[in-house]
Formats: structure tokens, C-alpha cells, sequence
């Protein structure tokens, strides 16, 4: 659970550390330029001026210094353990290890100088890089943990767990859940089969139910994960669950006291000391989740920019043709049930909602969705809007508020998700998107359970190749106009 993301951060940092320990070089060259000044100091060798061109004359003077320094810092670093279980570190215990790491790494760097010979090698210099490399670099981990808490504190990238158990184990994994906000993790509930536990209180989080009422949970409350802290003889009780859990998409977790696990599809982790087998229906890396999110902001924001002339020649449009708001808002479900709010270039004349109950009987999907070819309800514009996809355009501000991605299952209305039979809520394990398997086959030519099936293909072999080529199909797709209404 945490060692991805502690692998995906770590990774992170070390590359957030290699940029500044590589500033620091240039910072250092100014700095030792300002000192010399002021206590009037003889210049250093090859220091032309204090111009930007100056500081890269002196770099590629000292190239070896500028190439070397950085790497002595991030090696000292990574054998003095700064990146072993930061998370869990106070910033003073940080900082104290970072003082000591940069230390150490001056007393190479000094080695590695005299070793290279290095000539007219300046040690003011070298000390004033020493002190501004431990100084920005302790400045960005008070920055990175900052930004962590303030994230996570306000909801953003958080992952809801329901926790099974009450025992004396489950309150301090509880607590330590409690005590770390820069974990990013939201304990919604506790789960226990003792009757009167129900509605009790236990470090802030309440009894909401036994374990035969997990399902029941899982798909009334927003739940990414349930973490089961429970006595070994339980293994039998929680069986029938964990299942239940694997049906409808969600992520499990079992902290029991066994090693050397060896269960299929299962991946064993370490939290704080507590050892958990994980089983998830959907897995990705932490660096390829990131790339994705990287990939979906540059793209919908680019399809903003360029996209913006004609929005504003279909806002006009529909303002003019029909009465009515520009924009169509919808609530929608998104990852794990999390509700948001979708947004669609109106097609349909205002009262359109309304008037759907009167056309129920024309459906021609199956399925609890809802598609008439020849919708009355549709506007003078609004057809063209729809065959040409351009009444999704508004769905880039969607994806760049994070609530949708480029390419991911369609997100259903909660209508829908109340008549999905069990296998087809696992769709709602991954983010959902713009495009996806459905709508570069023929969309709604496709019967619903296909439709269902596409999407879980789509979560089962997910890759960010397959989201590029997805993309590049949808493209086709939407200038042919295949299968849209």
C-alpha cells in the first residue's frame, strides 16, 4: 500500500535532489562572488564576472566539480539512509540526518578534489557550496513534506480505507494511520462482528457494521481499500469478504502474523511493521499513475487552447438556437463511487431530464443506460454537436480538475451504478475517462454487457501505451463519426 508510493516518492526526491545539488553549483558561484566582495577577498580563478555567462565559464572550467559534487552529495545521502522510510521521520530527526549526510559528503567531495587534482581549486568556494547544498536541499524536503500534508490534509489524492477489526492491533495501526498525515490516508469506518460494537467510536473512526455488511458498505460510501487487522483464526470469517471485495474492484489488505506468504495474485508489503498481503484488481506503478496524470493535464489543457475559438463559437451557437444554460451539468460516478460533477456542451433542449421518463419505453439500449437514435428531445444544434463529439469538449476541464482521465471507462450516472450487477462495479476501480475501448468499437452499436466487458479489458490489461493508442483511435473515430448519436 505505502511502499509504491514510498518507492514512486523516493524516486522522486532523489530527482528533486539532483536538480538542486546541480543549482546549488551556480547559487554557490554567486554567493562566493557577494563574500569576496564584501570582506574584500581576491577573485577566484576563472571567475570572468558575476553574469550568467560567467557562471558557465567557470562550470565548464570546472566541469569535473559541477559533475561530481552532486552525485558525492546523493550517494552519501542514500548510505546514510535519508530516503529509508522518510515519511515517517519529524523534521528536526531529518534534518539532523541530512546535516550529518552533507558532512560526510564534503569530507569526500574534499578527497575527490585532491585526487582529481583539481588545479586553483578555490575553498571558499567549496565551502560556500557545502553550506548552500545542505541549506536548499533542506529547504525542498521541508518544501516536498509541506506540500504532502497540505494535499493530503485537504482531501486531494487521499485513499479511504475500511478497517476490519477492534482488537488491540487495530487500534495502534489505527493510530499510526492518524499520527501521519502525509500518508494520505482517510479511515471512513471500522468493521466488527461483535454486535455491541456497533456505533462505537474507536480513536475517531465509528463501528459502522460486521463483516457479512462489507459489500453492503463498500457500495454505499466511498471505500478504496479494506485493510483486515484480525486474529489468524479469523482467516475462515473474512474469506467470503475479501471475495465479495474482488467482485466489486476494491483493494484488500490483510495484516496477520504470517511470513512467506505465498498466495496468487498477491503482493505482501510492509506498513510501519505491520505486514499485509494485498490483493487488487487493478495495479500500476506509482511512476506510471504519475505519467498518466502528467500525460492528462498536458493534453487537456493543450485541447483547451487550441479547442477555445470554437467553444466559443458553440457557446454563441446554443445561447442562440435554444433556451437554456450553455453548459450541461451532470452528477456523475466516478473512482470508487467518488461523485463529481461532469460537464457536456448542452445538446438537449433545457427540460430534457424531465421528459426522459415520457420516453423510457423507446429505449434501444439494454442495460440500465439510456439511447434513442432520433432523441426528440435533441436541439437544432445539438445533433451535430453530438455526431461530431464536440458536446464533450467541456470534459477537458474535468480531466484537468483531476476528476476524469483521457482515457478510462465512461463515467456512469448513480442510476446505473444501483443496477450493475456485481462483476460489472469493478469498472469503477479505475479513474474514469474521455475514451475507451467502447467508443473507438461502435459505442452505442455495442450491447451494454459488451460494453461492460470492453471497459474491463481495458482495466485488466491497462498500459500507457494502450491509453496512446486509445487516443490515437478515438481521434480516427470522431472524424469518421462511427457509431455516435
Amino acid at each position: 500500500m505505502l511502499s509504491d508510493k514510498d518507492k514512486f516518492i523516493t524516486t522522486l526526491m532523489k530527482f528533486l535532489d539532483i536538480l538542486v545539488l546541480f543549482s546549488s553549483f551556480f547559487v554557490a558561484y554567486f554567493l562566493d562572488e557577494v563574500i569576496r566582495h564584501i570582506f574584500e577577498i581576491n577573485v577566484k580563478a576563472y571567475a570572468i564576472d558575476t553574469t550568467i555567462q560567467g557562471a558557465f565559464f567557470f562550470t565548464q572550467k570546472y566541469w569535473m566539480m559541477f559533475l561530481g559534487f552532486p552525485f558525492i552529495w546523493l550517494i552519501l545521502f542514500h548510505l546514510n539512509g535519508l530516503y529509508i522510510n522518510f515519511r515517517l521521520r519529524s523534521i528536526p530527526e531529518l534534518l539532523k540526518l541530512l546535516f550529518i549526510s552533507s558532512i560526510w559528503a564534503g569530507f569526500v567531495a574534499g578527497s575527490f578534489i585532491f585526487m582529481s587534482k583539481i588545479e586553483m581549486a578555490s575553498r571558499l568556494f567549496f565551502l560556500v557550496y557545502s553550506v548552500t547544498a545542505f541549506l536548499l536541499v533542506a529547504l525542498e524536503k521541508i518544501g516536498f513534506n509541506y506540500l504532502l500534508e497540505q494535499i493530503h490534509s485537504k482531501g486531494y489524492y487521499q485513499e479511504n480505507l475500511l478497517i476490519v477489526g477492534t482488537n488491540k492491533r487495530a487500534v495502534e495501526f489505527i493510530r499510526r494511520v492518524n499520527n501521519h498525515a502525509s500518508w494520505g490516508l482517510h479511515i471512513v469506518g471500522l468493521v466488527d462482528d461483535e454486535p455491541d460494537h456497533f456505533g462505537k467510536t474507536i480513536e475517531g473512526a465509528r463501528v459502522v457494521g460486521r463483516i457479512q455488511d462489507i459489500p453492503f458498505i463498500v457500495n454505499r460510501l466511498v471505500i478504496d481499500r479494506v485493510i483486515f487487522v484480525v486474529p489468524r483464526l479469523w482467516l475462515d470469517r473474512i474469506e467470503e469478504a475479501i471475495l465479495e471485495c474482488e467482485k466489486l474492484g476494491v483493494a484488500t489488505s490483510i495484516s496477520l502474523d504470517l511470513y512467506n506468504l505465498h498466495i496468487a495474485k498477491a503482493h505482501q508489503t510492509d506498513f510501519d511493521g505491520f505486514p499485509l498481503l494485498e490483493f487488487k484488481t487493478f495495479y500500476a506503478k506509482e511512476w506510471q499513475l504519475f505519467l498518466k496524470r502528467i500525460m492528462d493535464i498536458i493534453v487537456s489543457f493543450t485541447a483547451i487552447v487550441f479547442f477555445s475559438p470554437l467553444m466559443l463559437i458553440v457557446a454563441i451557437l446554443i445561447k442562440a438556437t435554444s433556451k437554456g444554460p450553455i453548459l450541461f451539468r451532470q452528477e456523475r460516478v466516478g473512482l470508487n463511487g467518488r461523485r463529481f460533477t461532469l460537464y457536456k456542451f448542452r445538446s438537449m433542449v433545457a427540460d430534457a431530464e424531465e421528459l426522459k421518463a415520457k420516453l423510457i419505453d423507446h429505449n434501444e439500449m439494454d442495460g440500465p443506460v439510456f439511447k434513442i437514435e432520433k432523441d426528440p428531445r435533441i436541439t437544432p444544434i445539438g445533433s451535430f454537436l453530438r455526431r461530431t463529439s464536440i458536446d464533450e469538449l467541456p470534459q477537458f476541464f474535468n480531466v484537468l480538475a483531476g476528476d476524469m482521465s483521457i482515457v478510462g471507462p465512461r463515467p456512469p450516472l448513480k442510476s446505473e451504478v444501483e443496477n450493475y450487477q456485481v462483476w460489472q462495479r469493478r469498472r469503477l476501480s479505475l479513474k474514469p475517462g474521455i475514451t475507451c475501448i467502447w467508443q473507438v468499437s461502435g459505442r452505442n452499436r455495442i450491447s451494454f454487457e459488451n460494453w461492460m466487458k470492453m471497459d474491463l479489458e481495458y482495466i485488466d490489461n491497462w498500459s500507457l501505451w494502450l491509453d496512446m493508442k486509445l487516443m490515437a483511435r478515438t481521434f480516427v473515430t470522431v472524424v469518421v463519426g462511427y457509431g455516435a448519436r
